[in-house]
């Protein structure tokens, strides 16, 4: 059997999962068994694109749920790392400057579960989090990135 794959988050990350688990299982899936009811009284099913569509939903719904509750059950809550409160770690927000005179940019290292680069969170998976993990304050790192490689400060670490 294979072994199954942690998901690194916050607890604010997996409450967020759990709510949206809530939410599939009562309403979502509530609604498309209603729009499948609804489709197969239109007739014939074999010519029923409504009817399609609203199965082709129930399959992502379905899938989703599955999905969120393999990462409700294999969480691995990110605990804050105390012994060295200026080392980048998950969980944390970095400072980082792009050399030689970028602006500041701030980001919160979480797992992928609960990336979202538009909410300032990175996956530790990212080339950017990568190059950071494990620096401290005040060192350059390189960051290979897709436009080539690039150096950075770091500034602060929280």
């Amino acid at each position: 059997m294979a072994v199954e794959k942690s998901y690194y988050m916050t607890q604010e990350g997996k409450e967020k999962l759990e709510q949206e688990l809530l939410f599939l299982k009562t309403e979502r899936r509530q609604e498309v068994v209603e729009r499948i009811k609804v489709a197969r009284g239109f007739g014939d099913l074999s010519e029923n694109s409504e009817y399609d569509a609203a199965k082709d939903e129930q399959a992502f719904v379905e899938s989703r749920i599955a999905q969120v509750e393999k990462m409700i059950r294999n969480a691995v809550i990110i605990e804050h790392d105390n012994d060295n409160p200026n080392m980048v770690s998950l969980g944390k927000s970095v400072t980082f400057q792009e050399l030689p005179d970028g602006e500041e940019e701030t980001y919160t290292i979480v797992g992928s579960a609960e990336a979202d680069p538009f909410e300032g969170k990175i996956s530790n998976d990212s080339p950017m989090a990568k190059s950071l993990l494990g620096h401290e304050i005040g060192e350059k790192v390189g960051v290979v990135t897709p436009g080539g490689e690039i150096q950075v400060k770091i500034l602060k670490v929280e």
